[in-house]
This record gives structure tokens, C-alpha cells and sequence, in this order.
């Protein structure tokens, strides 16, 4: 039987406004807003949320008060979601530059976020996985055998809007409340009321929800220095509720496992196990600040190991659709020049033309050469990074396209990805003679372009996909993309660098508010590759212990691991978003309510509550940046 001809919500031969000036510029300033949001959350969690839904929902809500056109609001949202994208990309890699440091000194490869650096290895990637994609969108999006999950859950909601149902009041609803929260989770709240209200502060209550907030509670003392175990309540925090109500109970409950084995097995082990921390304790040395050191300096070296075998282990599970990706990303490659979208009549057909897109191509390597040289400091060290760059790029660009019409795009390995980069990019510059802190900023560069690029491509094709279905113009969606990647580049560089020193006291990026797992991954195996510094015995462990989780079946090494990586407290409320998750599907089976609805409900309130908090984060550290290290507060009479 033949397939049923496909028909898209919007004719081809319909003529509706598309991409104009309201569109895009609304797409380009979500575009910052979900990617600032993104950043806060992927430093915090070690994972982000696609945008796709939250994005759709917005361009809805603002161009229907302008009365836009289902394509206009298209537009918007490719635009507003591929923010998410390159900052997912950024925030694994970027921040390993904090981390990293010269074993021979001691002294970190950057000290603070590098604009300039920063901005041009966001923009180059970005730009580039959209150039990719122009040459694997017709391979991949009319493949009728990939099901593009989320893409077609997208376009359902957006077709639903059209009858006046945005949800709109559920994304922007949870924001208001998250942000109020997270407010006053932070003593930034709390100095603002024992301002306006002393006595309400000195009330139990709000002392009690303070220490809440914090959720630290001792068992074991100083004086019995056998051995100790800090247990922590679920941080108070909006955004990991929501991460773990989208991710659902198994996979969250997969993450708190993780820090389960870490926090409150590895550390007491390590502890019991290690004389040198019983002197600690039994001169007076506080707990908290000995389980502090033996997970940054034990378990964090550990967890990294089994992230490693974890990500290679995800991609050997996939090795039939990256063969398959990658076979046909070389079999698209060969149609370039066979085919120019402006030649065809019917829009739908429309790419910016080949031509133009190997030029761009051609265009971006040679300033990427110039900074990778003035990363390594040698000729043959930032020709062999572009070259890698470009191939690796290409190849995970077109992985990332196939996986995400397999799985959707929030399930996308771009970490493991990137990971397989960064290793091949290390021994080669040892291979060639540069190493040092050149060496490692310079294998830190080709992840970073290779990350977003990976990134954006898979973000771009699914909302490509959610536009075929809608009918847009892919020409439109293309150049609507690279706006939003111009928009998002040249202003995430400043986002990375207000965390970094807001939050300053607790570490900045690295430390333990913003732990940034990924990045240090890349930081730590950059740095141990490059100049042998790695706590290789520790790493060797966690190798094992992961290859041991994948003989007995456990699911999911990479996240047990990242669940050690990340503090408790973080990994708790994760879990507790996926019980709340599970809670509310217990009642929609019980009261037999539409299964779409609600999932597409909770989906909207938990990107509410991710967007809310990661916001008022950054607001925050705003105003501590302002204050010279103390957030500003208003003048109280």
C-alpha cells in the first residue's frame, strides 16, 4: 500500500506573512531569555531542557497579541528555541576553561570568561550547525521512518493554539511563582525582609524555611572521629522539580541514585578508609568541610571516570543510528550542487542556497584558524584543530539530526559526542608537540565549536520538522536560526560571566552552586591528557565501577555518574520532581484524563518553574556584580 501523500497544516501555496521584522525580533530576544535560563540550569543540573515546547507557546502568546500568522509564529519559535541550543552546547564546554588548570603552576586557563574568545567559538559553532543542517534537512526531515517525537508533539500544540488555547497562562504563570521562590530562597530575600519586617524574620517559621533552603543536617560529631555523613533535604529549588517532573520518575530516580553512591556511600568510605581525615576531624576540622574536600578532591575524580565510560557506552548503544546518521550525512554530501532550493517553484522546497552555505562554510574556518593559533601558539597545532573541527563537526552534526528525529532532541548525547572529539583532539596535539596550558585551550576550542554545533544542529532539525509539518518556509526558519545564534552568542559570554562572579563565594562556575559537570569532565580529561595531571588511580576506579554497573544491566551509567558529580541536595530535587511526576500520572490513569492534556500541561508549568528560577539567579547575581560582591538592596526609610 502506498504511503498517504503528506499535507502540511499551511498549503504550499498559501501566502501568509513569514519572516518579518516582529517575528524576529521577538524569536531573537527569547532566544536570550531560555538560553540565560538554559545556562543557569545546565551549570546547575548538568542538563537542560529543549525549548522547543516553551518557545512555541511564547511566540504564540506574544505575536497573536500582534496578530501574527501561524507562520510568523513559526518563525519566532525556531528562532527563540535554537538559544537553548547553542547555550547547551557552551555551557558543557566554555566553562572547562574556568576549570582547567596548568598542573605545572597551578594556575586556572582562564581566570574569568574571555568575551571575545567565548562569543566567537558560540557564533562560529552555531552558525555552522546551521550550515550543516541546509545540507541534511530533505535526507532527514522527509525520511517517513523517523518519527521526530517532539516535533510532532509541538506542531500538535501549535495547531491547538490556533483555536485560542496557547497554555500561554501555564509557562508564564509558573515563571512568576518560580521567580518569587527562588527570591526568597536566597539571602538575597532574606536581607529584603529583615528590612521591611524584622519581626516577621525572627519568627521559627522563616528560620526554619531558611535552614530549610539549605537542608544540611550532621549525623555523627567532631569528637567521634571514626567516621561521618552529612545528609541533606532536597534543595528548595522550583527548576530541579521541573527537571525532574520532564525527565520522569525512572530516569530522575537513575540521577539520584547517583548521588546515593556518591554522597552517602563513596564519601563515609573514603572517610572510614583514610587516617589523614580522622586527624582532620579530631582536631576540630568541621565535617562539612571534610566531606566538602573528599568529594571535590575524591569522589568528583571518581565520578568523572565513570562518566567517561558511560558516555562511550551510550554511543555503542547507538552505533547503529551514528553508522547510519554518518553514512548518510556523506550520501546528502554527494547531492551538493544537484539541487538549489531557489530553484523550485513550491516554497516548501526553499533552503539558502548550497552555494552560498559553502561559502559561509569556507568563511568561518579561516577565523576559527586564527583563534585556535592563538589558543595553541603554533601553525601545525591550529591547522589540525580546524581540520578536526570541521570533519568532527560535520559528522555530529548530522548524528545529532538523526538522533533527535530517533529520540527527540532533550535525549541528544552531544556530551558524549563532544567527548569522542575532545579525545581525539588531545592526542593529536600531543602528537604534534603542543602542550601546556596552550595545549589544553586549544583542545577546549574544538570541543566547544563541535559541542554547539552538535547542539544547535539537533535543536535545528527538530523545529525544521515541526515546520514542515506547520508548512513554514525552511529558507525562513534557516535565516531565523542564524539570527537567534547571533543574538544568543554575543550575549551568553556576559550571562556565564555574571554566574561566575555572583555566585563567587560559593565558588563561581566549578564550585558548588554551579558545579557544571560536563565542563568539568572536559576540563579534567583536557588537562590530564595534555599535561598528565589527572588523579588517573581515582579515574581508573570510576572507569570500573561504571563498566560494572553496564555488566549487571544498570540503566544509564552516564547519569548514575553525573549524579555523583552534582551536589545532593541537587540530585534530591530532581528525584522528588520525578515522584510528583509520577504522582500526577497515578491520577491521570485513575480519573481517565486526556494523557495529552495533562502532559503537555505539566510539561508547560515545569518549563515555567525552570525559566523562573534560572531568571531570578541571574538577576541576582546581577545585583551582587552591581554591589561589588553584595547584592544591591532598596533604600529602606
Amino acid at each position: 500500500m502506498a504511503d498517504k501523500p503528506f499535507k502540511p497544516y499551511v498549503p504550499a501555496d498559501a501566502r501568509l506573512k513569514e519572516f518579518t521584522l516582529p517575528a524576529v525580533l521577538v524569536g531573537a530576544v527569547l532566544a536570550v531569555v531560555l538560553g540565560a535560563a538554559n545556562a543557569y540550569l545546565g551549570l546547575v543540573a548538568g542538563m537542560t531542557v529543549a525549548a522547543t515546547f516553551p518557545a512555541a507557546v511564547m511566540a504564540m502568546a506574544i505575536l497573536r497579541g500582534l496578530k501574527g500568522t501561524v507562520l510568523e509564529e513559526n518563525t519566532c519559535r525556531t528562532t527563540a528555541a535554537v538559544g537553548e541550543a547553542l547555550v547547551a552546547g557552551a555551557i558543557f564546554t566554555i566553562p572547562a576553561f574556568l576549570i582547567a588548570q596548568d598542573p605545572a603552576t597551578g594556575k586556572h586557563i582562564w581566570n574569568n570568561i574571555h568575551y571575545w574568545e567565548s562569543t566567537m567559538l558560540m557564533l562560529v559553532g552555531g552558525i555552522l550547525g546551521v550550515l550543516f543542517v541546509i545540507f541534511l534537512r530533505r535526507v532527514l526531515i522527509e525520511d517517513t521512518s523517523l518519527p521526530f517525537p517532539e516535533s510532532v508533539a509541538c506542531a500538535e500544540i501549535v495547531k491547538a493554539g490556533q483555536g485560542g488555547a496557547t497554555g500561554a497562562k501555564y509557562v508564564f504563570g509558573s515563571i512568576g511563582l518560580a521567580a518569587f521562590l527562588e527570591l526568597f530562597r536566597n539571602n538575597f530575600g532574606f536581607q529584603l525582609v529583615q528590612g521591611y519586617v524584622k519581626k516577621f524574620y525572627a519568627l521559627p517559621i522563616v528560620k526554619n524555611f531558611k535552614l530549610l533552603t539549605s537542608g544540611m543536617h550532621q549525623v555523627g560529631t567532631a569528637s567521634n572521629p571514626t567516621g561521618g555523613m552529612y545528609i541533606e533535604s532536597p534543595a528548595a529549588s522550583p527548576a530541579m522539580l521541573g527537571v525532574g517532573y520532564i525527565i520522569g520518575p525512572k530516569l530522575s530516580a537513575i540521577v539520584f541514585s547517583g548521588g546515593v553512591f556518591g554522597h552517602m556511600m563513596f564519601i563515609p568510605l573514603f572517610i572510614f578508609i583514610n587516617g589523614g581525615f580522622k586527624a582532620l576531624a579530631a582536631s576540630g576540622t568541621s565535617w562539612l568541610d571534610i566531606t566538602a574536600a573528599v568529594w571535590n578532591s575524591q569522589v568528583r575524580p571518581f565520578a568523572v571516570g565513570a562518566m567517561i565510560v558511560g558516555a562511550f557506552y551510550t554511543l555503542f548503544k547507538m552505533r547503529n543510528s551514528l553508522s547510519t546518521g554518518i553514512a548518510r550525512a556523506f550520501k546528502d554530501l554527494g547531492k551538493i550542487g544537484k539541487k538549489s532550493g531557489d530553484e523550485k517553484i513550491n516554497r516548501l522546497e526553499k533552503d539558502i542556497p548550497y552555494s552560498i552555505t559553502i561559502i559561509g562554510i569556507i568563511a568561518l574556518v579561516i577565523p576559527i584558524f586564527f583563534l585556535y593559533y592563538h589558543f595553541s601558539h603554533s601553525i601545525i597545532g591550529a591547522l589540525v584543530s580546524a581540520v578536526v573541527m570541521t570533519i568532527a563537526g560535520f559528522l555530529f552534526a548530522a548524528v545529532a539530526g538523526f538522533l533527535v528525529g530517533t529520540i527527540g532532541s532533550s535525549n541528544n548525547p552531544i556530551s558524549g559526542l563532544t567527548l569522542s572529539t575532545l579525545i581525539v583532539a588531545a592526542l593529536l596535539m600531543v602528537a604534534v608537540g603542543v602542550k601546556g596550558p596552550s595545549g589544553i585551550a586549544a583542545v577546549l576550542g574544538v570541543a566547544a565549536v563541535v559541542c554547539v554545533s552538535s547542539g544547535v544542529a539537533g535543536d535545528i532539525m527538530q523545529d525544521l520538522k515541526v515546520g514542515h509539518i506547520l508548512g513554514g518556509t525552511p529558507k525562513a526558519m534557516e535565516m531565523g536560526c542564524m539570527i537567534g545564534v547571533i543574538a544568543a552568542a554575543f550575549v551568553m559570554a556576559l550571562v556565564l560571566q555574571l554566574l561566575h562572579t555572583g555566585y563567587a563565594e560559593m565558588g563561581g562556575i566549578g564550585g558548588e552552586l554551579l558545579p557544571a559537570p560536563q565542563a568539568g569532565l572536559m576540563a579534567m580529561l583536557s588537562q590530564g591528557i595534555i599535561s598528565g595531571g589527572m588523579a588517573w588511580p581515582l579515574v581508573i576506579m570510576g572507569a570500573l565501577f561504571s563498566i560494572g554497573l553496564i555488566l549487571i544491566g544498570a540503566p544509564s551509567p552516564m547519569l548514575i555518574a553525573v549524579g555523583m558529580y552534582l551536589p545532593f541536595h541537587t540530585t534530591f530535587a530532581i528525584f522528588i520532581g520525578g515522584i510528583i511526576k509520577w504522582v500526577v500520572d497515578l491520577i491521570r490513569e485513575k480519573k481517565k484524563l486526556n494523557k495529552e492534556k495533562v502532559e503537555n500541561t505539566g510539561i508547560l508549568l515545569a518549563s515555567g518553574l525552570i525559566a523562573g528560577e534560572a531568571l531570578m539567579g541571574i538577576v541576582i547575581a546581577a545585583t551582587v556584580v552591581a554591589g561589588g560582591g553584595k547584592p544591591i538592596l532598596p533604600k529602606i526609610r
